[in-house]
Parts: C-alpha cells; structure tokens; sequence
C-alpha cells in the first residue's frame, strides 16, 4: 500500500492522537514558534497532516497555509480549522511557483521517502523558497540512515549532521540543529536553515 493510502485509512486515528498541539512536545512547539517568528512571508506546512501546526501558526498570526498529499488529512484539517486555508498536493507542486514562500515547514513530513529521493525534494524545497527563506524541518534522528518500521508506514532515520549536509549540498545554510531524545519514544531532530 503507498503511503497515502497507509494514512488515508488512518487519518482520523492519527488526527485523534496527534492532530493537536496539546498532544505535541513543549521543545517542538517552542522549536517551532521560534523558527517561524524570523519568518517573513507567507508560511506553508508542507506536509501538514491534520494541520494541527498550520492552524497553530495561524492564530499567532502568520500567514499559514497547509498542504498535504492525503485528501483525508486535508479534510479532518478544514473540519477542524475553518478559516486557515489547506490543499491536497505533494512537494511537486512547489516547483509550479518557484520563490513563493517567505517560510516552510517540514515536519516530519519527508520520514517515509526514499532515501534516494530526498535530495531532489531539498533541491524543490529550496526552490519554492524566497531568497532568504527559512526552512524549519523535523524528522527521526538516529546513529544511521537506516529504515525502521512505523505506525503507518516504513519510514527512516537520518542522522542530524548528514541530513544537515544534504541541505547544504542542496543550497540552503544551516542555522540550527536541535536534538531530543524522551524516554520510551525514537529520538527526534529539528534543523533550521535558510536559503543561499
């Protein structure tokens, strides 16, 4: 099954457990206030699931758009958050309007690509970027590039210092690295960087 269908069938038993910022981690909601504060422009949450950080960011006042490939996410989303603005599509579609962000979030939405594919999504990241655009993303940190078997669906760790080199290669300067690691769940990584 593709990983859209794996969170279409469990988009709403993924949205009741995780699809509101109650339910995330005081370092990730800071990591993610802060990160978006130095924004300027518009914000999309690529890969916003159930636009839980979308809605978030929206109602501390930025402009915050959510995308996301699963039309079940982006349903349960508009349900829950009338009045922030959320669309069906996939990093693709960045490459349609080049330079339109002031800010993208990815957070934890590249976990169950390829490996082989994430430089080209930095590169289309990078892309739909301002000049100077902030990229905030967030993913399963570990000792090795390796697969490992999610709730939904296979889905990787990346290592915070390769994944930082891949978005250098990709054109972006690494800000910040940011680690946590809670006792019973797989450690997590944040970078921020910014376009070259």
């Amino acid at each position: 099954m593709s990983v859209i269908g794996a969170y279409g069938d469990r988009a709403q038993e993924y949205a009741d457990l995780l699809g509101s910022i109650e339910a995330m981690a005081d370092q990730d909601r800071r990591c993610i206030e802060t990160w978006a504060a130095h924004v300027d422009g518009p914000i999309l949450d690529a890969g916003c699931g159930p636009g839980h950080w979308t809605a978030h960011l929206a109602a501390r006042g930025h402009d915050a758009r959510g995308l996301d490939p699963v039309p079940e996410f982006v349903e349960i989303a508009r349900d829950s958050h009338p009045g922030v603005l959320y669309r069906v599509g996939s990093f693709a579609d960045l490459q349609d309007r080049p330079g339109e962000w002031g800010g993208l979030l990815a957070w934890y939405s590249l976990i169950h690509l390829p490996p082989a594919e994430i430089p080209g999504v930095l590169g289309s990241l990078h892309e739909a970027l301002r000049p100077a655009g902030h990229l905030l993303l967030g993913f399963f940190d570990g000792l090795r590039q390796e697969a490992f078997a999610h709730a939904v669906t296979t889905a990787q760790f990346w290592p915070a210092e390769q994944m930082a080199a891949l978005l250098e290669e990709a054109g972006f300067s690494v800000q910040e690295v940011q680690r946590r690691a809670n006792p019973g769940s797989r450690p997590h990584a944040a970078i921020s960087a910014r376009r070259r």
